[in-house]
């Protein structure tokens, strides 16, 4: 099955945009806490270039009712089995800060076992696998993992003052952030496709000498793009973060 009609796996992969036979596969990973909704945007711009797959981990919207997973090595594993059948284009993926290292960690099950996918890592908003930092926000009481959230940028005050926002929130986004803060990366750990590493230059949470060590995970090319902004500089640099990923797809020049 290599039409646009190609079946994924619907329970963990959204594709909001079908496109004909011929185009490349982009797979989105979100953030601790994120959708594959997030993605929607990033899946509406791209679409005429490449078929956009976008993750949705277990434990929130319509996955609301299922447990949590907790380990990174969990997740990579599951998603390892659905996005194999995928490869039968070229896949590109796109991960953002959680979903940087279950995209790293996904695509080293491919090169484990010999397949040739992806062609392109990006790896946004996370230091590289090989740099621990000792975090401890899955262990805080509630009000201070959504004290994180504020931090961070990606949800307003006065939304979280919802209770029943709050009680919807908070199941994966402890599920989530006890996957990534648990997760210890192999230091040799190390892929034969490119890696475009991509920052905000005010991220309270990322160093940009963490996520130039991306560097030392790849055999092949690397890149490195700071931008203006904080841990979802994505949301003001859309524009730039999307012609990096239409020039990777379509294989035309990047610009700086």
């Amino acid at each position: 099955m290599s039409d646009h009609s190609t079946q994924v796996d619907t329970r963990w992969l959204r594709r909001y945009h079908p496109v004909p036979e011929a185009a490349p596969r982009l797979v989105c990973f979100p953030h601790a806490g994120g959708s594959a909704g997030y993605f929607h945007p990033v899946s509406a711009a791209v679409s005429p270039y490449a078929d956009v797959l976008c993750v949705q981990y277990p434990g929130r919207q319509d996955r609301r009712t299922e447990p949590g997973i907790t380990t990174v090595a969990e997740l990579a594993d599951r998603l390892y089995e659905v996005l194999r059948p995928c490869a039968d284009r070229p896949l590109t993926f796109f991960g953002h800060s959680m979903g940087a290292v279950l995209a790293f960690e996904v695509a080293l099950r491919f090169h484990r076992d010999g397949l040739d996918a992806p062609a392109h890592l990006f790896a946004s908003g996370r230091r590289a696998p090989s740099v621990h930092r000792d975090e401890k926000v899955h262990l805080l009481p509630d009000e201070g993992m959504l004290d994180e959230l504020v931090l961070l940028g990606g949800t307003g005050r006065q939304v979280l003052a919802d209770q029943e926002l709050r009680d919807m929130i908070l199941p994966p986004l402890r599920s989530d952030y006890t996957a990534i803060e648990t997760y210890r990366g192999e230091p040799d750990a190390v892929l034969d496709c490119p890696i475009t590493a991509l920052t905000g230059d005010a991220d309270p949470r990322v160093a940009v000498e963490d996520v130039r060590a991306w560097a030392g995970h790849t055999r092949g090319a690397f890149d490195m793009r700071v931008f203006p902004g904080g841990h979802f500089y994505l949301t003001d640099q859309a524009a730039a973060v999307l012609g990096l990923l239409i020039a990777q797809l379509t294989g035309a020049p990047a610009g700086r």
